[in-house]
Protein backbone atom coordinates (compact mmCIF):
# COMPACT_ATOMS: atom_id res chain seq x y z
CA UNK A 1 0.00 0.00 0.00
CA UNK A 2 1.30 3.55 -1.04
CA UNK A 3 1.85 5.71 2.16
CA UNK A 4 0.26 8.79 2.77
CA UNK A 5 3.19 11.04 1.79
CA UNK A 6 3.45 9.56 -1.33
CA UNK A 7 -0.76 10.02 -1.91
CA UNK A 8 -0.25 13.37 -0.94
CA UNK A 9 2.38 14.42 -3.20
CA UNK A 10 0.09 12.74 -6.02
CA UNK A 11 -2.75 14.58 -4.67
CA UNK A 12 -1.04 17.64 -5.14
CA UNK A 13 0.41 17.07 -8.37
CA UNK A 14 -2.97 16.15 -9.71
CA UNK A 15 -5.06 18.87 -8.18
CA UNK A 16 -2.91 21.65 -10.10
CA UNK A 17 -2.34 19.67 -13.66
CA UNK A 18 -5.92 20.04 -13.43
CA UNK A 19 -5.51 23.68 -13.39
CA UNK A 20 -2.76 24.50 -15.30
CA UNK A 21 -4.91 22.52 -17.93
CA UNK A 22 -7.29 25.55 -17.36
CA UNK A 23 -4.56 27.77 -17.52
CA UNK A 24 -4.77 29.44 -21.29
CA UNK A 25 -9.04 29.83 -20.62
CA UNK A 26 -10.82 32.70 -21.04
CA UNK A 27 -14.07 33.30 -18.14
CA UNK A 28 -16.30 32.68 -20.95
CA UNK A 29 -14.54 29.13 -21.81
CA UNK A 30 -15.67 27.82 -18.23
CA UNK A 31 -19.46 28.18 -18.95
CA UNK A 32 -20.05 27.10 -22.23
CA UNK A 33 -21.87 24.04 -22.94
CA UNK A 34 -22.88 23.48 -26.65
CA UNK A 35 -24.07 19.63 -26.72
CA UNK A 36 -25.14 17.38 -23.60
CA UNK A 37 -22.35 14.61 -23.83
CA UNK A 38 -20.22 17.56 -23.04
CA UNK A 39 -20.02 18.76 -19.77
CA UNK A 40 -18.87 23.10 -18.59
CA UNK A 41 -15.33 23.47 -17.64
CA UNK A 42 -16.46 25.19 -14.50
CA UNK A 43 -18.39 21.79 -13.76
CA UNK A 44 -15.49 19.44 -14.16
CA UNK A 45 -13.48 21.84 -11.79
CA UNK A 46 -16.67 21.45 -9.11
CA UNK A 47 -17.52 17.68 -9.61
CA UNK A 48 -13.78 16.60 -9.27
CA UNK A 49 -13.85 18.56 -6.15
CA UNK A 50 -16.98 17.13 -4.57
CA UNK A 51 -16.24 13.34 -5.21
CA UNK A 52 -13.15 14.15 -2.75
CA UNK A 53 -15.62 16.18 -0.64
CA UNK A 54 -18.98 13.41 -0.32
CA UNK A 55 -16.52 9.84 -1.06
CA UNK A 56 -14.17 11.27 1.76
CA UNK A 57 -14.67 14.10 3.63
CA UNK A 58 -17.91 13.76 4.71
CA UNK A 59 -17.43 10.28 6.06
CA UNK A 60 -13.21 10.54 7.33
CA UNK A 61 -12.64 14.10 8.53
CA UNK A 62 -13.96 14.42 11.86
CA UNK A 63 -15.98 17.29 12.35
CA UNK A 64 -15.76 18.48 8.68
CA UNK A 65 -18.05 21.42 7.48
CA UNK A 66 -19.45 21.01 4.05
CA UNK A 67 -18.70 24.42 1.56
CA UNK A 68 -22.17 24.40 0.09
CA UNK A 69 -25.35 22.30 0.59
CA UNK A 70 -26.34 23.14 -3.26
CA UNK A 71 -23.20 21.47 -4.46
CA UNK A 72 -23.92 18.20 -3.42
CA UNK A 73 -26.89 18.21 -6.20
CA UNK A 74 -24.96 20.86 -8.95
CA UNK A 75 -22.27 18.40 -9.11
CA UNK A 76 -23.21 15.28 -8.30
CA UNK A 77 -22.95 12.88 -11.68
CA UNK A 78 -24.64 10.37 -11.89
CA UNK A 79 -24.50 8.88 -8.08
CA UNK A 80 -27.85 7.77 -7.31
CA UNK A 81 -27.25 6.27 -3.80
CA UNK A 82 -25.49 10.03 -2.76
CA UNK A 83 -28.96 11.86 -3.89
CA UNK A 84 -30.87 13.74 -6.65
CA UNK A 85 -28.55 15.58 -9.41
CA UNK A 86 -28.82 18.58 -11.84
CA UNK A 87 -29.39 16.63 -14.82
CA UNK A 88 -26.71 16.57 -17.64
CA UNK A 89 -27.98 18.66 -20.45
CA UNK A 90 -28.88 21.63 -17.44
CA UNK A 91 -25.53 22.15 -16.11
CA UNK A 92 -24.28 25.08 -18.86
CA UNK A 93 -27.14 26.34 -17.18
CA UNK A 94 -25.23 27.24 -13.94
CA UNK A 95 -24.26 30.93 -14.42
CA UNK A 96 -23.89 30.59 -10.80
CA UNK A 97 -21.89 29.15 -8.56
CA UNK A 98 -19.28 31.58 -10.10
CA UNK A 99 -15.90 30.54 -11.76
CA UNK A 100 -14.13 32.62 -8.61
CA UNK A 101 -16.06 30.55 -6.36
CA UNK A 102 -15.85 27.04 -7.68
CA UNK A 103 -11.66 27.69 -7.51
CA UNK A 104 -12.12 28.86 -4.04
CA UNK A 105 -14.17 24.90 -3.27
CA UNK A 106 -11.25 23.56 -4.87
CA UNK A 107 -9.03 24.99 -2.43
CA UNK A 108 -11.43 24.39 0.37
CA UNK A 109 -11.12 21.18 -0.44
CA UNK A 110 -7.55 21.06 -0.57
CA UNK A 111 -6.87 21.92 2.38
CA UNK A 112 -8.86 19.85 3.80
CA UNK A 113 -7.76 16.93 2.56
CA UNK A 114 -3.89 18.07 3.40
CA UNK A 115 -5.73 17.80 6.93
CA UNK A 116 -7.24 14.47 6.05
CA UNK A 117 -3.48 12.87 4.85
CA UNK A 118 -1.70 14.16 7.82
CA UNK A 119 -4.10 12.15 10.32
CA UNK A 120 -2.56 8.54 8.98
CA UNK A 121 -5.64 7.73 7.88
CA UNK A 122 -6.69 4.02 7.17
CA UNK A 123 -5.92 1.85 4.71
CA UNK A 124 -9.45 2.02 3.29
CA UNK A 125 -9.30 5.79 3.36
CA UNK A 126 -6.19 6.07 1.39
CA UNK A 127 -7.69 3.80 -1.02
CA UNK A 128 -10.53 6.29 -1.59
CA UNK A 129 -8.38 8.79 -2.18
CA UNK A 130 -6.49 6.97 -4.84
CA UNK A 131 -9.98 6.11 -6.40
CA UNK A 132 -10.58 9.91 -6.34
CA UNK A 133 -6.72 11.14 -7.68
CA UNK A 134 -7.75 8.74 -10.75
CA UNK A 135 -11.20 9.98 -11.35
CA UNK A 136 -9.57 13.53 -11.22
CA UNK A 137 -7.20 12.61 -13.69
CA UNK A 138 -10.24 10.72 -15.91
CA UNK A 139 -11.64 14.38 -15.71
CA UNK A 140 -8.44 16.39 -17.32
CA UNK A 141 -8.67 13.88 -20.08
CA UNK A 142 -12.04 15.29 -20.14
CA UNK A 143 -11.17 18.79 -20.11
CA UNK A 144 -8.95 18.81 -23.33
CA UNK A 145 -12.03 16.60 -25.07
CA UNK A 146 -14.57 19.02 -23.97
CA UNK A 147 -12.47 22.20 -24.86
CA UNK A 148 -12.11 20.63 -27.97
CA UNK A 149 -15.61 20.13 -28.67
CA UNK A 150 -16.47 23.91 -27.84
CA UNK A 151 -13.91 25.34 -29.70
CA UNK A 152 -14.24 23.05 -32.48
CA UNK A 153 -17.84 23.99 -32.69
CA UNK A 154 -17.10 27.69 -32.90
CA UNK A 155 -17.15 29.37 -36.20
CA UNK A 156 -13.95 31.26 -35.58
CA UNK A 157 -12.11 27.89 -34.47
CA UNK A 158 -10.21 30.19 -31.57
CA UNK A 159 -7.19 28.25 -30.51
CA UNK A 160 -6.61 26.88 -27.18
CA UNK A 161 -2.75 26.58 -27.15
CA UNK A 162 -0.26 27.36 -30.17
CA UNK A 163 1.98 24.20 -29.02
CA UNK A 164 -1.13 21.47 -28.39
CA UNK A 165 -2.36 19.97 -31.19
CA UNK A 166 -2.36 16.29 -29.77
CA UNK A 167 -3.57 15.06 -33.71
CA UNK A 168 0.45 15.49 -35.19
CA UNK A 169 1.46 12.29 -34.05
CA UNK A 170 2.85 9.48 -36.25
CA UNK A 171 3.53 5.73 -36.81
CA UNK A 172 6.36 4.84 -35.31
CA UNK A 173 6.09 1.14 -36.25
CA UNK A 174 4.71 -1.06 -39.35
CA UNK A 175 3.71 -4.49 -40.59
CA UNK A 176 2.06 -6.86 -38.83
CA UNK A 177 2.47 -8.99 -34.93
CA UNK A 178 1.21 -12.69 -35.28
CA UNK A 179 0.39 -14.01 -31.60
CA UNK A 180 -0.47 -17.66 -31.82
CA UNK A 181 -3.27 -19.39 -30.13
CA UNK A 182 -4.16 -20.92 -26.92
CA UNK A 183 -5.01 -19.89 -23.54
CA UNK A 184 -4.46 -16.08 -22.08
CA UNK A 185 -5.03 -14.82 -18.64
CA UNK A 186 -6.76 -11.63 -18.92
CA UNK A 187 -7.37 -8.68 -16.72
CA UNK A 188 -5.59 -6.71 -13.51
CA UNK A 189 -3.20 -9.21 -12.19
CA UNK A 190 -0.69 -6.49 -10.09
CA UNK A 191 -0.58 -4.77 -6.81
CA UNK A 192 -1.37 -1.46 -7.74
CA UNK A 193 -4.20 0.72 -8.47
CA UNK A 194 -7.01 -1.20 -11.37
CA UNK A 195 -10.58 -0.17 -11.59
CA UNK A 196 -12.99 -2.91 -10.68
CA UNK A 197 -14.54 -3.59 -14.08
CA UNK A 198 -10.46 -4.96 -14.79
CA UNK A 199 -11.14 -7.86 -12.33
CA UNK A 200 -11.40 -10.76 -11.73
CA UNK A 201 -8.28 -11.84 -13.84
CA UNK A 202 -9.76 -15.26 -15.87
CA UNK A 203 -8.03 -17.25 -18.59
CA UNK A 204 -9.60 -16.78 -22.47
CA UNK A 205 -8.67 -19.03 -25.30
CA UNK A 206 -7.86 -17.30 -28.52
CA UNK A 207 -7.17 -18.29 -31.80
CA UNK A 208 -4.03 -17.32 -33.98
CA UNK A 209 -4.23 -14.07 -35.02
CA UNK A 210 -2.13 -11.36 -36.69
CA UNK A 211 -2.81 -7.38 -35.95
CA UNK A 212 -1.01 -4.58 -37.31
CA UNK A 213 1.90 -2.71 -35.23
CA UNK A 214 0.45 0.73 -36.94
CA UNK A 215 -3.00 2.82 -36.39
CA UNK A 216 -4.85 3.90 -39.44
CA UNK A 217 -3.39 7.09 -40.64
CA UNK A 218 -5.57 10.06 -42.31
CA UNK A 219 -4.68 9.38 -45.51
CA UNK A 220 -5.65 5.94 -45.15
CA UNK A 221 -8.82 7.36 -44.31
CA UNK A 222 -9.09 10.15 -47.33
CA UNK A 223 -8.92 7.06 -49.28
CA UNK A 224 -11.93 5.24 -47.44
CA UNK A 225 -13.73 8.63 -47.64
CA UNK A 226 -12.84 9.01 -51.56
CA UNK A 227 -14.03 5.71 -52.55
CA UNK A 228 -17.63 6.57 -51.65
CA UNK A 229 -17.52 4.69 -48.02
CA UNK A 230 -20.29 7.02 -46.82
CA UNK A 231 -22.52 5.93 -49.79
CA UNK A 232 -22.36 2.38 -49.25
CA UNK A 233 -24.70 0.98 -47.38
CA UNK A 234 -23.14 -2.61 -47.73
CA UNK A 235 -20.27 -1.43 -45.72
CA UNK A 236 -22.19 -0.19 -42.58
CA UNK A 237 -23.67 -1.78 -39.94
CA UNK A 238 -27.52 -1.04 -39.55
CA UNK A 239 -27.24 1.37 -36.66
CA UNK A 240 -24.18 3.09 -37.93
CA UNK A 241 -25.85 2.97 -41.30
CA UNK A 242 -28.81 5.24 -39.85
CA UNK A 243 -26.14 7.19 -38.03
CA UNK A 244 -24.87 8.40 -40.97
CA UNK A 245 -27.89 9.20 -42.85
CA UNK A 246 -29.65 11.06 -40.00
CA UNK A 247 -26.57 12.47 -39.26
CA UNK A 248 -25.39 13.15 -42.60
CA UNK A 249 -21.92 12.16 -41.46
CA UNK A 250 -19.09 12.54 -44.97
CA UNK A 251 -15.65 12.59 -42.45
CA UNK A 252 -14.21 12.66 -38.85
CA UNK A 253 -15.41 15.10 -36.40
CA UNK A 254 -13.22 18.38 -37.08
CA UNK A 255 -12.90 17.95 -40.42
CA UNK A 256 -13.59 20.78 -43.02
CA UNK A 257 -13.18 20.55 -47.12
CA UNK A 258 -11.82 23.63 -47.74
CA UNK A 259 -10.76 24.98 -51.46
CA UNK A 260 -11.32 21.07 -51.87
CA UNK A 261 -8.70 20.16 -49.18
CA UNK A 262 -9.52 18.69 -45.85
CA UNK A 263 -8.49 20.97 -43.16
CA UNK A 264 -9.64 19.76 -39.43
CA UNK A 265 -9.57 21.21 -36.15
CA UNK A 266 -6.82 21.23 -33.56
CA UNK A 267 -6.30 22.72 -29.80
CA UNK A 268 -3.97 24.54 -31.81
CA UNK A 269 -6.35 26.16 -34.16
CA UNK A 270 -7.37 25.00 -37.78
CA UNK A 271 -4.50 23.28 -39.98
CA UNK A 272 -4.58 21.59 -43.05
CA UNK A 273 -5.00 17.59 -42.14
CA UNK A 274 -1.92 16.05 -42.31
CA UNK A 275 -1.74 12.68 -44.44
CA UNK A 276 0.79 11.07 -42.32
CA UNK A 277 -0.70 12.08 -38.97
CA UNK A 278 -2.25 8.98 -36.94
CA UNK A 279 -6.24 9.50 -37.26
CA UNK A 280 -8.49 10.66 -34.97
CA UNK A 281 -11.75 11.17 -33.60
CA UNK A 282 -13.66 8.26 -35.36
CA UNK A 283 -17.19 6.83 -34.02
CA UNK A 284 -17.14 2.81 -33.66
CA UNK A 285 -19.60 2.60 -37.05
CA UNK A 286 -16.83 4.14 -39.22
CA UNK A 287 -14.16 2.03 -36.99
CA UNK A 288 -15.84 -1.18 -38.40
CA UNK A 289 -17.10 -0.07 -41.92
CA UNK A 290 -13.59 0.78 -42.67
CA UNK A 291 -12.19 -2.25 -41.44
CA UNK A 292 -14.85 -4.11 -43.83
CA UNK A 293 -14.06 -2.02 -46.54
CA UNK A 294 -10.22 -2.80 -45.80
CA UNK A 295 -11.57 -6.96 -45.84
CA UNK A 296 -10.08 -6.62 -42.06
CA UNK A 297 -11.33 -6.50 -38.21
CA UNK A 298 -11.21 -4.78 -35.22
CA UNK A 299 -9.78 -6.70 -32.05
CA UNK A 300 -11.56 -7.86 -29.28
CA UNK A 301 -10.82 -6.19 -26.38
CA UNK A 302 -8.89 -10.10 -25.38
CA UNK A 303 -6.82 -9.92 -28.48
CA UNK A 304 -5.66 -6.51 -27.73
CA UNK A 305 -4.66 -6.91 -24.23
CA UNK A 306 -3.16 -10.46 -25.26
CA UNK A 307 -0.40 -8.59 -28.29
CA UNK A 308 -0.45 -5.13 -26.47
CA UNK A 309 3.38 -5.72 -25.49
CA UNK A 310 4.13 -6.01 -28.73
CA UNK A 311 2.73 -2.77 -30.00
CA UNK A 312 3.04 0.77 -29.77
CA UNK A 313 0.13 2.32 -27.73
CA UNK A 314 -0.70 5.26 -26.11
CA UNK A 315 -2.03 7.67 -29.22
CA UNK A 316 -5.26 6.82 -29.71
CA UNK A 317 -8.37 5.51 -27.92
CA UNK A 318 -8.89 2.10 -30.25
CA UNK A 319 -11.99 0.51 -30.31
CA UNK A 320 -12.54 -3.32 -30.25
CA UNK A 321 -15.28 -5.47 -31.34
CA UNK A 322 -15.96 -6.47 -27.82
CA UNK A 323 -19.19 -5.07 -25.58
CA UNK A 324 -18.39 -3.88 -22.45
CA UNK A 325 -19.76 -6.08 -20.46
CA UNK A 326 -18.50 -7.55 -17.09
CA UNK A 327 -15.72 -9.96 -16.46
CA UNK A 328 -16.41 -13.52 -14.72
CA UNK A 329 -16.83 -13.20 -11.10
CA UNK A 330 -16.93 -9.23 -11.48
CA UNK A 331 -18.63 -7.94 -8.04
CA UNK A 332 -20.05 -4.61 -8.18
CA UNK A 333 -19.29 -2.59 -4.48
CA UNK A 334 -21.90 -1.76 -2.49
CA UNK A 335 -23.42 2.01 -2.42
CA UNK A 336 -22.23 4.61 -4.75
CA UNK A 337 -18.78 3.45 -5.51
CA UNK A 338 -20.07 0.47 -7.30
CA UNK A 339 -22.21 2.73 -9.60
CA UNK A 340 -18.46 4.20 -10.65
CA UNK A 341 -18.52 1.16 -13.70
CA UNK A 342 -20.94 -1.34 -13.12
CA UNK A 343 -24.18 0.31 -14.30
CA UNK A 344 -22.91 1.04 -17.36
CA UNK A 345 -21.87 -2.44 -18.40
CA UNK A 346 -24.80 -2.23 -21.55
CA UNK A 347 -25.10 -0.93 -25.11
CA UNK A 348 -21.12 0.43 -25.30
CA UNK A 349 -18.18 -1.09 -26.56
CA UNK A 350 -14.63 -1.27 -25.21
CA UNK A 351 -12.05 1.21 -26.37
CA UNK A 352 -8.29 -0.12 -24.82
CA UNK A 353 -5.14 1.42 -24.64
CA UNK A 354 -4.88 5.45 -23.69
CA UNK A 355 -4.53 8.63 -25.69
CA UNK A 356 -2.40 11.56 -26.42
CA UNK A 357 -4.77 13.29 -24.19
CA UNK A 358 -4.56 10.73 -20.93
CA UNK A 359 -2.78 11.87 -17.91
CA UNK A 360 0.74 10.75 -17.02
CA UNK A 361 0.77 7.38 -15.11
CA UNK A 362 -3.28 6.93 -16.21
CA UNK A 363 -3.14 3.86 -18.77
CA UNK A 364 -2.44 0.44 -18.53
CA UNK A 365 -2.94 -2.39 -21.07
CA UNK A 366 -6.29 -4.01 -18.79
CA UNK A 367 -7.29 -0.61 -18.69
CA UNK A 368 -10.81 -0.90 -20.29
CA UNK A 369 -12.47 2.34 -21.53
CA UNK A 370 -16.46 2.37 -22.94
CA UNK A 371 -18.18 4.95 -25.15
CA UNK A 372 -21.57 4.49 -26.72
CA UNK A 373 -20.91 3.33 -30.95
CA UNK A 374 -21.36 6.60 -32.10
CA UNK A 375 -19.17 8.80 -29.96
CA UNK A 376 -16.23 10.34 -31.82
CA UNK A 377 -15.05 13.70 -29.71
CA UNK A 378 -12.31 11.68 -27.71
CA UNK A 379 -9.35 11.01 -29.79
CA UNK A 380 -10.10 7.80 -31.24
CA UNK A 381 -8.82 5.53 -33.43
CA UNK A 382 -8.34 2.62 -35.77
CA UNK A 383 -6.40 -0.89 -35.78
CA UNK A 384 -6.99 -3.73 -37.80
CA UNK A 385 -6.72 -7.28 -37.73
CA UNK A 386 -6.41 -9.39 -40.80
CA UNK A 387 -9.21 -11.68 -41.16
Amino acid sequence: MVGSKDILKLYTETRLYTEKLCSPLEIEDYVTQVTTFTSPIKWHLGHVSWFFEDFILKKHLANYAEFDQNFNFIFNSYYRNIGEMLLRPNRGDLTRPTVKTVYAYRLHIDKMMIRLLQTNPSDEVLQLIILGINHEQQHQELLLTDIKYTFGHNPIFPEYDTNFNLVSDKNQSFGFVSIDKGVYQIGYQDDGFCYDNELKAHKVYINKFEISKSLITNAQYIEFIDSGAYDDFNLWLEEGWCWVQKNKVKAPLYWHKIANKWHYYTLSGLKAVDDDAILAHISFYEADAFARWKNMRLATEFEWEVAADKLDWGKRWEWTSSAYLPYPNYKQAKGAVGEYNGKFMNNQMVLRGSSVATSKNHSRKTYRNFFYSDERWQFNGIRLVKC
